[in-house]
């Protein structure tokens, strides 16, 4: 029956066979439990690499044993097919986006075939096909109707390599770029926005989600919710209407330490609340400022900086005069764009007033205070002090008797504010979908009717990047007729960001051949939301909080039934080589196509899967790869290997006994491992496996029943794994086809469950204590036991062992010098 194991002619063998009978296409079905499990679909912008395999093929191998469970299993791909990245890609290689995008899907689509995974290829999105962002676009129009989408000026960050607008959740590191690495300034434009800050307080709930806790906390941070009051210190300047400056404080406690009020240098009232003799410095500093990153100007250890108005504001509850300042700390997107400065009580407030010299007084006392001046900021509760009719409450107290006092003078009131923005998704670039409105002179910004969309990108535009939309610069795209009035206009010539097309693809996998809507109800309430999410922790304030905020906004306008997309998150970790992620823009990229070529898609499989801990990831070693390619040809030669018992009679019963408990209990192990992710020690467990199944065909005790079983128990727990490999064994075995619809194999715990020994433990012979053991214990696992045993260490710490003795399954004999 033995012949040699050949990957390539096999896996092409299968891949072939099931796609000729559809065996992955997936239908509705109500007669079984359905489970929705998504990896994240990949960029565009060039090949597959090893990277891209990590994240997928542990996923599919759950998938598959998912739905040897019996689960009908929606495990769909596609390609996220528009943004920067494949635009930069194109560029650089001098063609234009829609031809490298398009080679590379069916390149990219290739290699994920070569893997052996349960796509159901007809339910692919590629979101820079018109069918597809066609609904982007109606998504836009329903947001702008719901009044969740809207137009305004405002000063932006501006990749000045990649020559666009970038959203805040795309500056990284110190003030970088996330696509291109180069620092990132601010530009001031009229752009569009989705008002994601109408459901910050829901983004902050994550009660109902089986997320890791990391990702909740990046969320909740990022959101930033901050609970405090907003005080109006009184202006009094003749050069000014405005007749009060609003600031937010987590701390109206401290509101009598208040010794001089910041501004941010883009605050609008910073020309005319400076001072003529001190106009030259200011708007100095402002330049300064402009050319700063926002991670430089909040940056940890650095020099306080800023200028002096020469006007002055009025504390409303202590009617004290304060000096106005701007400093680069305090920016315009946070609060007001305003802060009272109390430098006792705040670090930054506390260096820029030793760098100007200007007053510091102590309003809340620190434990064991007796007046002396602070040190460093004191920034905990304590007792109010130097602090009026108010000195001697605790600071809790104070806070709610300024706020009292606050709200019944009409000075200010309780209120919560975060630090989230509203998402910018305008994009000066021509590889996206184009925002579905016009601008007409007489009608102003009008949506593009339903009927007319898509909205179709202009094939012969110039994609370069200029810093403005290149749209702007076809004719034929940019001139039309206005929907209202019929009067000539001009289209919206900026694009969506890429993250508005990945917010809801989600969706459409349910059934993407529709074409009058975006998805269709009946299978959106049967499939979502998504019951498993895997992919990279790094789109935890990119698309995950996007997808949610989308997600509950479709669902406040009845397009769908639930409030999150994915009710199970898994991230997984990387994959690294030469001690660094890999990645395209390092020169570390490792592709598949060589390895599956030369060892096989199971193999490189198989590898991914033992290289670590999932979660963890690993260093990518071509001599693993080896060695579990080395392990696969033994699987086959274990399995092809005619098996002939050598007893007459009957089998031996302790050896049969023995096989039934090692199928069982790795069946059991295999089981629990998968369902947790563990694919590292699901692999080791079916490695442990064979070496015994090797033992027992060499002594050949069992019957030929029996090793059947447990060979074929072997291959359907290794199914989800070597997809390819296990197939063509099931068939020369002689069962039916395929492996792959075979019901998952369940364990008997009574065979499954551990034999156990009582093991004594002797010093010089003596016995000194017994313990319960499982009978498949090791020497050194015995040895182990007993030195560690606390009524054992009493007797030997201190002295000197000669000897340790194990008689396996009866006792371990210490023997001291």
């Amino acid at each position: 029956m033995a012949q040699k194991y050949i990957p390539r002619e096999i896996e092409r063998k299968w891949q072939q066979r099931w796609a000729a009978d559809h065996m992955y296409e997936v239908k509705e079905d109500s007669s079984r439990p359905q489970l929705y499990a998504l990896t994240m679909f990949p960029y565009t912008s060039g090949d597959l690499h090893i990277g891209h395999w990590y994240i997928m093929a542990p996923s599919d191998v759950y998938a598959r044993f998912k739905r040897m469970q019996g689960y009908n299993v929606l495990h769909p791909m596609g390609f996220d097919a528009f943004g920067l990245p494949a635009e930069n890609a194109a560029i650089s290689h001098g063609i234009h986006p829609h031809e490298w995008t398009m080679k590379n899907v069916e390149n990219m689509r290739r290699q994920l075939r070569s893997m052996g995974a349960v796509y159901d290829w007809n339910r692919e999105v590629v979101t820079c096909l018109p069918e597809y962002y066609r609904w982007t676009q109606w998504f836009f129009l329903k947001f702008y109707r719901a009044g969740l989408a809207y137009r305004a000026k405002a000063a932006v960050n501006w990749c000045p390599r990649c020559q666009t607008v970038l959203a805040n959740e795309q500056v990284v590191g110190e003030g970088s770029c996330d696509r291109c690495s180069a620092p990132v300034t601010k530009k001031a434009l009229e752009q569009w926005f989705f008002r994601i800050t109408k459901y910050a307080e829901e983004l902050l709930d994550h009660s109902h989600l089986d997320w890791p806790e990391r990702i909740k906390i990046m969320q909740r941070n990022w959101v930033g919710k901050s609970e405090g009051a907003e005080v109006s210190f009184l202006l009094e300047h003749e050069a000014v209407e405005q007749q009060e400056i609003r600031v937010f404080t987590t701390r109206p406690d401290t509101i009598f330490g208040v010794t001089f009020f910041l501004l941010a240098p883009e605050h609008p009232l910073v020309p005319q609340l400076t001072a003529p003799e001190r106009k030259a410095e200011v708007d100095e500093y402002i330049a300064w400022c402009r050319q700063q990153t926002e991670y430089e100007r909040l940056a940890l250890g650095r020099e306080r900086t800023g200028v002096f108005l020469g006007t002055y504001v009025v504390n409303p509850v202590s009617g004290e005069q304060v000096p106005v300042w701007i400093t680069d700390y305090v920016l315009p997107t946070y609060g007001t764009g305003a802060v009272m400065a109390v430098p006792a009580h705040d670090e930054r407030d506390f260096e820029f007033a030793g760098k100007f010299r200007l007053p510091v007084r102590t309003v809340i006392a620190p434990p064991g205070w007796s007046g002396e001046e602070l040190a460093e900021a004191y920034t905990g509760s304590g007792t109010m002090v130097n602090s009026g009719s108010f000195s001697g409450l605790t600071s809790d107290q104070g806070y709610e008797a300024i706020c009292a006092l606050l709200e019944e003078k009409g000075w200010g009131k309780r209120t919560v504010i975060y630090r989230l923005r509203d998402w910018l998704i305008s994009r000066q670039r021509y590889w996206g979908a184009p925002i579905p409105v016009v601008h007409c002179a007489e009608c102003g910004i009008v949506p593009v009717p339903e009927k007319d969309l898509p909205v179709l990108l202009p094939p012969d535009a110039e994609f370069k990047p200029t810093g403005e939309s290149p749209l702007k610069y076809s004719s034929s795209f940019v001139n039309t007729t206005c929907p209202y009035c019929s009067r000539p206009a001009q289209r919206e010539t900026d694009t969506m960001d890429t993250f508005v097309c990945s917010s809801w693809y989600f969706l459409r996998y349910t059934n993407p051949e529709t074409r009058d809507a975006p998805f269709d109800d009946a299978r959106v309430k049967y499939w979502l939301p998504v019951d498993l999410y895997t992919g990279g922790a790094e789109h935890a304030v990119m698309h995950l909080l996007y997808a949610r905020f989308f997600t509950k906004a479709l669902r406040d306008m009845g397009l769908v039934g639930f409030d999150e997309p994915f009710t199970r998150l898994f991230n997984q970790g990387t994959i690294v080589y030469g001690g660094r992620k890999i990645s395209k823009s390092r020169p570390n990229v490792i592709g598949p196509d060589e390895y599956v070529a030369e060892s096989g898609a199971d193999a490189v499989r198989g590898y991914l899967m033992f290289i670590g801990p999932w979660e963890l990831g690993g260093e990518w070693n071509d001599s693993g790869l080896v060695g579990i390619s080395r392990w696969l040809n033994r699987v086959w030669s274990l399995v092809t290997t005619d098996y002939v018992p050598s007893y007459r009679d009957a089998a031996n019963t302790e050896d049969e006994k023995e096989l039934l408990h090692m199928t069982h209990k790795t069946i059991k192990k295999v089981t629990e491992d998968l369902e947790k992710f563990r694919f590292n020690t699901m692999l080791a467990s079916l490695m442990e496996f064979t070496n015994y199944l090797s033992k027992v065909r060499e002594g050949r005790t069992v019957s030929d029943s029996l090793w059947r079983e447990a060979i074929s128990s072997f291959l359907l727990l290794f199914a989800p794994t070597a997809p390819h490999l296990t197939e063509e064994l099931w068939a020369r075995t002689g069962h039916p086809y395929s492996i792959h619809t075979q019901a998952w194999p369940e364990y008997n715990e009574g065979f499954a469950q551990e034999e156990e020994i009582t093991l004594a433990i002797q010093v010089n012979g003596k016995l000194r204590d017994k313990v319960l053991v499982p009978a498949s214990i090791s020497e050194v696992q015995a040895k182990e036991l007993a030195l560690g045993r606390e009524r054992v260490k009493t007797l030997i710490d201190g002295k000197k062992l000669s000897n340790v003795i194990y008689v396996p399954k009866r006792v371990v004999n210490i023997v001291l010098a």
